[in-house]
């Protein structure tokens, strides 16, 4: 069962993937929530984690990612503007953290805030 899912978008907050949760089911789209009740009990085990995982069946991919690119807030940068992919110049990037060293999976609120676009892929560092 687990290798038919795919991890669409990854969630901070509980809160935030019920709305996606919720507009998903409402189209048809069965959806299940990775780390959902670790996270609701212990928020600070979050960073740790790498989010809630919004996952749906591998036949739903295609359909789901387009109805979460519709109602998904994208990252905003100090002023409150749209983040600029620096290298296809699309405003259509998210926070990322990598937790490519073990300091950073041991202290995860130490790694610097990155960007990835989600038109090209591009990982960029926050200002």
């Amino acid at each position: 069962m687990g290798k038919d899912l795919i991890t669409i978008g990854t969630f901070e907050f509980l809160a935030d993937v019920q709305i996606i949760k919720g507009k998903l089911e409402s189209e048809g789209i069965s959806v299940t929530l990775k780390d959902e009740n670790t996270v609701g009990i212990d928020p600070f085990a979050s960073n740790a984690l790498g989010g809630i995982k919004l996952q749906v069946h591998r036949s739903d991919e295609e359909r789901a990612r387009l109805i979460f690119d519709q109602v998904r807030n994208y990252a905003l940068d100090d002023d409150g503007n749209l983040v600029q992919c620096p290298n296809c110049k699309a405003q259509k990037s998210e926070v990322i953290y990598l937790r490519n060293t073990l300091w950073y999976k041991l202290f995860p609120f130490f790694e610097p805030k990155k960007y990835r676009c989600t038109n090209c892929e591009f990982i960029t560092k926050a200002n």
